[in-house]
């Protein structure tokens, strides 16, 4: 009887013992993550200042950066304006067979004329410009197909007659001479996913018709006379171009 009255009360003393220190324990638990210790207060603090001094840091650097990129832009527009070619006014010759649409800021300029019962449209491209070491350079065996050393313009040339089909060639344009790179006849209202068949290669006419395509575009102002001018005017319209594309960083790089 005695020995079971001593576990009688031993048990009523070590379990509310034990629940006090559980809810001790569980208590300590939610304060450290509801109250923050010193140590959770300075950790905060230290990720309050320091991303702010990096801040200041790369804001200092970017601005350097940003003041360095300015002046070489400045000294390229001043190297652009002391060129030649930005400002030349470009004289059209008297019997310069097309009108001329020329929007500034796009690369290309747009040529029409009315020929008989037929509507002609040329885009220009902008000449591929050939460097000195590329004139010097050029061990290119090809000589057939391509000409080392010249610089050259893209034409895009459409030929239209009412509604009908398009007649479209692509040429390259060389000083004093003129090449049919390809030629294919479109319908004006055809669909873009639709695959016409646009004929042969045209190297792979027939000689006499590939000279009388020649012909049939020399008769409608694409010839030497005409592409001769078109090198200079595109040359200064690409001064021009690169001039303003050059103020328009300035500003933006300044902002």
């Amino acid at each position: 009887m005695a020995v079971a009255s001593i576990l009688r009360r031993a048990s009523s003393t070590v379990v509310p013992l034990a629940l006090r220190v559980l809810r001790t324990q569980t208590s300590f638990y939610h304060s450290a993550l509801l109250a923050p210790s010193s140590s959770r207060r300075l950790a905060q603090e230290f990720c309050r200042r320091v991303p702010s001094s990096w801040s200041c840091f790369s804001s200092t650097a970017t601005k350097e950066e940003d003041a360095r990129l300015l002046e070489v832009i400045k000294s390229e527009i001043k190297c652009a304006e002391e060129s030649d070619y930005h400002d030349l006014k470009d004289e059209v010759p008297e019997n310069f067979p097309f009108e001329i649409q020329d929007n500034p800021g796009e690369q290309t300029i747009s040529l029409k004329r009315q020929y008989d019962d037929e509507l002609i449209t040329v885009e220009v491209h902008m000449p591929d410009l050939v460097t000195g070491e590329e004139r010097d350079g050029g061990d290119n065996d090809d000589t057939d197909t391509e000409r080392p050393g010249q610089s050259a313009l893209t034409l895009v040339v459409n030929i239209t007659k009412g509604d009908g089909p398009c007649l479209e060639f692509c040429c390259s344009a060389y000083p004093d001479e003129v090449t049919i790179d390809s030629m294919s006849v479109k319908e004006q209202e055809a669909s873009e996913d639709q695959l016409a068949y646009e004929g042969p290669d045209f190297s792979d006419l027939d000689e006499n018709l590939q000279k009388a395509f020649h012909k049939y575009l020399e008769l409608r102002g694409i010839k030497g006379i005409t592409t001769n001018f078109l090198h200079e005017y595109m040359i200064n319209k690409d001064s021009r171009e690169y001039l303003n594309w050059l103020k328009n960083l300035k500003k933006f790089v300044e902002k």
